[in-house]
């Protein structure tokens, strides 16, 4: 696992891949802008991509992540090499585990704002609810295991302001996804069917179909080669899933076959 560090002149540069020796991290889980918005890891090597708007989601990291006392810190963008295809499919088989080892993660909502309150609102709903029920974060396949994942998860909203942590706001996040508080606290996922688990990831998109597969992954605990380039209904990947949890799990249900 390859992480982000400040550097002494208040940047921040790669560190080296550390192996089974992970020190302590922060991690951010956002959703992507057009690639030409996002900090690249050839951008960091460069030393470039600091005009790029997605360089604001590494100084908040870098700075959040400062507060809480640690020094590193991960992000999607820029953290794997995703022109190395043994790097880029053992980043995402270990993806959920390293949002589970996280200290801390750090949840941007670009779509959130944190609206002030009237002196006369005598609302009791915070003005910034509807938005946060509506937050694309909530749709996309790879968010379902960075909600799941992390002890403690803080949610921000798009002007980098604190909304509340993932205790605070457990009802909100049951009531827009559907998935059960018990699976938000650290219950073992091998507690909820098979059914159930696949039910969390049925309304959510993936921009790459394949994925629609690999972000479940983590959810079921299992470990696959990648294959890109086939697609979600025919990949081979997506087939493999089915076939380990027919396999690893006994279901009532009626798994699609492949």
């Amino acid at each position: 696992m390859r992480l982000l560090e400040r550097t002494n002149d208040g940047e921040f540069s790669l560190t080296k891949d550390f192996g089974d020796d992970i020190p302590r991290y922060a991690i951010l889980s956002h959703t992507w802008g057009a690639d030409i918005e996002e900090v690249t890891f050839r951008d960091l090597m460069d030393g470039t991509g600091k005009n790029k708007a997605g360089y604001d989601k590494i100084r908040f990291c870098g700075e959040q992540a400062r507060r809480d006392s640690l020094q590193y810190f991960w992000i999607d963008t820029c953290c794997i090499d995703k022109s190395n295809n043994n790097e880029l499919a053992e980043a995402i088989n270990s993806m959920f585990r390293w949002y589970h080892n996280t200290t801390k993660c750090y949840v941007y909502l670009s779509d959130v704002p944190r609206a002030a309150i009237g002196i006369n609102d005598q609302s009791t709903q915070l003005p910034w609810e509807p938005a946060l029920r509506k937050s694309r974060w909530f749709t996309r396949g790879w968010t379902l295991q960075e909600l799941i994942a992390p002890t403690s998860i803080e949610f921000f909203s798009k002007d980098w302001e604190l909304l509340g942590d993932k205790k605070s706001l457990e009802q909100h996040i049951c009531e827009i996804t559907g998935i059960p508080a018990k699976a938000l606290q650290g219950i073992a996922l091998s507690d909820f069917s098979v059914a159930e688990r696949l039910s969390w990831a049925e309304n959510r998109e993936t921009t790459r179909k394949e994925d629609k597969a690999y972000s479940l992954l983590g959810i079921f605990n299992v470990y696959i080669p990648l294959i890109y380039g086939e697609g979600r209904e025919n990949a081979r990947s997506f087939g493999l899933i089915v076939r380990m949890l027919r396999v690893c799990w006994t279901d009532s249900i009626r798994l699609p076959k492949h």
